[in-house]
C-alpha cells in the first residue's frame, strides 16, 4: 500500500481513460484508484506483470494489469487488461497519472503543519516539510532538508545538508553530513521511444541507534521498503539501493555498494570498496572482504574475498597456485 504520508492519490480514473489509444482487454471502465507491485496489487490497484516462470501466473486480483499479449492469459483475476509488448514501460508512464510525491507548499523554513517534539533544536537554514515530525531531543543541523511526512525519532541527530525524504528515522540515530536518504533510485525500463525512469513508491525505514555516514545515500523502494536494521553501521560514501534489507548489527565500510532488493543478514561485515549484485542473500554473521565483487549468494558465518568473491580459502589457494605459475614462467 502506498503511504499516504508521502504520496497523494490523484485517481480515481477508468482503465480507458489512462490507456486511451492502449489495447484493452476485459472491463475498460474499470476505475483504479491506485498502483501496487504485482504481487501486492487489490482489487481499485493498477500493476504491472512480468512472470519469471514459464506458467508463474498472476495471483492477485487487480482493477488493470499492464501485461504483454503473449502473457494476458497469466493475468485470469484482473478487472481489466492493457496490453503492451514492454509492461514495465507503460507502467511507468501511467502510474504519475494515480500517484505522485508530496511536495513543499512554501510556507517558509519550518512548515506549520509540521510537528516537533519539546528539544528540538534546528539549525541555520534546515527545513521541516508538511506533516513531518521530529522527537524530542533531535537534532537538525545547518540547511538540513526534511521532506513532507518524514518521522525522525527522539534523540536522533541529523548533519548539515542532509536531505531526508519518504523515510521513519528511529530514536537515537546519527545521521553525518552530506548524506541523502529516500531518494528515488536506478530503475530504467526499455520503451520504444528510449529509456523511462520507474517511479519508487515505497519508504525508508532506519531502525533505532544507525549510524550513516557522510555524503552516503539510502534509497527508498520501488513499492516495498527499504530497511536498515537496528545498531547498523554504515560509513561515509556508501550506497544502499531500493529494496535492500541490511540486518541488525551488519558494519559497511566505506565506498560500499549494495545494489537493489539485496537482503544482508545480522552481523554482516563488509570491508571497504564492496560491491554486491542486485538480488543477493548475504547470510548471517558473513563477513565480505575489502574490495570483494558479489555475484552469488554467501552462506552465513562465511568469509569472502575476490574479484568474483569466492570463499576466502579457495580465493587464497587460488592466488598461490598463480603466484607458483608466474614465478615458474619467469623463470624458464
Amino acid at each position: 500500500m502506498i503511504d499516504p504520508r508521502f504520496y497523494e492519490a490523484l485517481g480515481p480514473a477508468t482503465v480507458r481513460a489512462l490507456a486511451p489509444s492502449g489495447d484493452i482487454g476485459g472491463d475498460a471502465e474499470r476505475l483504479v484508484t491506485g498502483v501496487a507491485s504485482a504481487e501486492q496489487a487489490g482489487p481499485g490497484d493498477l500493476c504491472y506483470f512480468e512472470p519469471k516462470g514459464k506458467d508463474a501466473a498472476l495471483a492477485s486480483a487487480p482493477a488493470a494489469c499492464v501485461i504483454s499479449p503473449a502473457h494476458a492469459h497469466l493475468a485470469p483475476n484482473a478487472g481489466a487488461l492493457i496490453l503492451s509488448e514492454r509492461p514495465r514501460a507503460l507502467f511507468a508512464r501511467l502510474a504519475p497519472l494515480l500517484v505522485r510525491p508530496r511536495t513543499f507548499a512554501g510556507h517558509g523554513h519550518v512548515d506549520p503543519s509540521a510537528r516537533l517534539e519539546e528539544g528540538v533544536l534546528l539549525g541555520p537554514g534546515a527545513v521541516i516539510g508538511p506533516g513531518a515530525q521530529i522527537g524530542a531531543g533531535a537534532e537538525i543541523g545547518p540547511n538540513a532538508v526534511i521532506g513532507p511526512g518524514v518521522a525522525i525519532g527522539r534523540r536522533s541527530r541529523i548533519g548539515a545538508r542532509v536531505s531526508i525524504g519518504f523515510a521513519l528515522i528511529g530514536d537515537d540515530v546519527n545521521i553525518l553530513a552530506g548524506a541523502v536518504i529516500g531518494e528515488q533510485g536506478f530503475g530504467v525500463a526499455g520503451d520504444a521511444g528510449g529509456p523511462v525512469d520507474v517511479p519508487h513508491l515505497g519508504r525508508v525505514i532506519v531502525q533505532d541507534r544507525v549510524t550513516i555516514g557522510a555524503n552516503s545515500t539510502i534509497d527508498r523502494g520501488v513499492f516495498d521498503d527499504t530497511v536498515i536494521g537496528e545498531d547498523v553501521k554504515i560509513d561515509n560514501l556508501c550506497h544502499v539501493a531500493h529494496n535492500c534489507l541490511i540486518g541488525r548489527g551488519s558494519l559497511i565500510a566505506a565506498f560500499a555498494g549494495i545494489s537493489g532488493s539485496t537482503v544482508v543478514g545480522d552481523g554482516v561485515t563488509m570491508g571497504g570498496r564492496v560491491g554486491v549484485a542486485d538480488h543477493r542473500n548475504i547470510g548471517k554473521g558473513a563477513t565480505l572482504a575489502g574490495g570483494a565483487a558479489v555475484f552469488q549468494d554467501v552462506p552465513p558465518g562465511e568469509v569472502w574475498s575476490g574479484y568474483p568473491a569466492k570463499p576466502l580459502r579457495k580465493w587464497l589457494r587460488e592466488a598461490a597456485w598463480l603466484s607458483r605459475k608466474a614465478a615458474g614462467t619467469r623463470d624458464e
